[in-house]
């Protein structure tokens, strides 16, 4: 999808530095995949101690 962003120069030379990207789409590309990791990790790290787990999953497991 093609898209208009006004992104300051100084901010897309550091993307493209550190992400070794060697056009501004890359490192757009690779910015919105790490925040979309980021985010994904901390909903998986959020759910720490929440879920419950029954002594029975190995026999569930080998049920079949």
């Amino acid at each position: 999808m093609k898209t208009t962003l006004d992104i300051p120069d100084e901010l897309i030379k550091e993307a493209m530095l550190a992400s070794k990207s060697r056009t501004k789409t890359e490192a757009v590309v690779a910015g919105l995949k790490e925040l979309v990791l980021r985010k994904k990790i901390e909903n998986v790290l959020s759910s720490a101690g929440k879920l419950e787990f029954s002594d029975d999953w190995e026999k569930a497991r080998h049920g079949r």
